[in-house]
């Protein structure tokens, strides 16, 4: 265990109960693990585990070696379904279960799947709360390798180990539907929300200034926004603050900018820097095709950093993303995923609608900020809490 810089005022030994959160991911670069950690840092002694160094606030952190892999798997125990060999011969595993004293917390937040078994076997004395990112058995079943080798091991682990914890949340309804159908298992909503941020709605551009942020994967299409956006007879420009996950996928999209007089390719900005920065459009754009269940069922952190941004918001009809908008009145819903629907909404956008859509997110804002929506997370280590 690493001490963590800064430490908040409270000793150790002023009975304030103990929490370790763990999460295979970088923790100063997962928006929602942080929002996690800042909720509880103020009642609790918080203990990190992940890569990367310490969040402010915490008590200690664990910090998982860059050189150990938590995604690998042993392909030939994959191929001959012995999970739990799978499980016991993953570096991090093996390394954490070394490290992590047996007994040493109150209460332990598993972020998604992998180190729910780890979290078990530390046994803390108040229970296990489960937070599921991903509904992970379909998360890449566009590729066969996964649907016949790793997501059968994902079904075994959630079967085997996420029911036993005492309390489990997911990021969106019809993940928690699917993971009751499936494991039967009933998990609590607690959305990707951005925290409130006290604003007025901007002015109207003219012509309209839409954004987009976020990473540039191919699964994104990213460029058929371009694309969609380039067609259309509004006039509307397109500024995109994109991460280089998949570095050839982001030298395309630079291309496609270059070559446009109207969409703007800039560097990534921090996640505490996303709202205000995006603060001066008019509206934010997603329409993510469902390559998957997962993109299927997407509620992204953009979609509130939009709202908190007071913007308009146009979406493909992804069901979960489309309800808010509708429930709302925050934007438009494309008819389909293809570019000639994204271009048929923008050459009907009027300014004066799209301030309407400004203003109803305005009024929405405190109801999709993050404090009102980690609630759920707040009660389930409460309770955790008051039986340690």
């Amino acid at each position: 265990m690493v001490p963590a810089a800064d430490p908040p005022a409270h000793p150790a030994t002023d009975r304030r109960s103990s929490v370790l959160v763990i999460s295979y991911s970088r923790l100063e670069s997962d928006a929602r693990l942080l929002r996690q950690i800042r909720l509880l840092t103020p009642d609790y002694d918080v203990t990190t585990c992940g890569y990367g160094p310490a969040p402010d606030g915490v008590v200690e952190h664990i910090r998982i070696p860059d050189e150990l892999v938590h995604w690998k798997k042993d392909r030939a125990l994959l191929m001959q379904r012995r999970f739990a060999a799978v499980l016991r011969s993953n570096q991090v595993h093996r390394h954490l279960a070394g490290v992590i004293p047996v007994g040493a917390f109150d209460v332990i937040i598993a972020n998604d799947a992998d180190p729910v078994p780890l979290a078990l076997s530390l046994k803390p004395r108040g229970g296990v709360h489960a937070d599921l990112h991903e509904y992970t058995p379909r998360q890449h079943e566009d590729s066969r390798r996964w649907k016949w080798f790793v997501a059968p091991y994902y079904r075994w682990l959630i079967r085997s180990f996420v029911p036993l914890c005492d309390s489990v949340t997911t990021v969106g309804q019809g993940l928690a539907d699917e993971f009751g159908r499936e494991f039967g298992i009933e998990a609590g909503v607690v959305v990707n929300a951005a925290p409130y941020r006290d604003a007025e709605p901007g002015d109207v551009h003219r012509p309209l200034r839409l954004v987009h942020s976020g990473g540039s994967m191919r699964i994104r299409a990213i460029d058929k926004m371009i694309h969609a956006v380039e067609a259309s007879t509004s006039g509307a420009t397109l500024d995109l603050y994109l991460v280089p996950n998949d570095p050839p996928y982001h030298e395309e999209l630079s291309r496609l900018a270059e070559a446009s007089s109207r969409v703007t390719l800039y560097p990534p900005v921090p996640a505490d820097d996303v709202v205000p920065t995006i603060a001066d459009y008019d509206a934010g754009i997603y329409v993510l095709p469902p390559s998957g269940f997962n993109a299927a069922n997407a509620l992204p952190n953009k979609f509130f950093d939009f709202v908190q941004a007071r913007l308009g918001i146009i979406v493909g009809p992804t069901p979960e993303m489309a309800r808010l908008v509708e429930r709302h009145g925050l934007g438009a819903v494309t008819a389909g995923f293809t570019p000639e629907d994204l271009t048929a909404v923008l050459d009907a956008l009027d300014p004066d609608e799209v301030a309407l859509w400004k203003s109803h997110a305005d009024a929405a804002a405190r109801e999709l900020s993050a404090e009102n929506q980690m609630a759920a997370w707040s009660a389930a280590v409460s309770a955790l809490s008051a039986r340690a």
